[in-house]
């Protein structure tokens, strides 16, 4: 299990792909509400001038020395749904970033967020 404490020294560190393919910079941290355990990180992409968060599980991810290995490769994070570096994920997006990568999606029982930034 990841530790949230683990996480946040994790920020502004190199995202690799399963392969070892640099995809680019965690950017946040993403906790599922129902848990409070970190779910996703967003990772800066995309060129200097034009930047995007792409969303990524952070089940499997595993970090070494400045950099944190990711279980998905580099094309499928690249296509995943992203937000403006200054964005926020609209609730209504959430699912859409769960479909991207398989995972079952289920908001709270009141309609509630999936996901929370940390």
């Amino acid at each position: 299990m990841i530790q949230m404490a683990d996480i946040r020294e994790w920020r502004t560190r190199a995202v690799l792909d399963s392969g070892g393919h640099k995809i680019g910079t965690l950017e946040s941290v993403y906790v599922d509400t129902s848990t409070d355990e970190p779910a996703m990180a967003t990772v800066r992409i995309g060129l200097p001038t034009r930047h995007r968060l792409a969303f990524v599980p952070l089940e499997g991810a595993t970090a070494g020395p400045g950099y944190v290995r990711v279980a998905h490769d580099r094309s499928r994070v690249k296509h995943s749904p992203a937000i403006g570096t200054d964005d926020v994920l609209p609730a209504e997006d959430e699912e859409a970033v769960f479909r991207h990568y398989g995972l079952p999606y289920q908001p709270g029982a009141g309609g509630e967020r999936r996901l929370a930034r940390r």
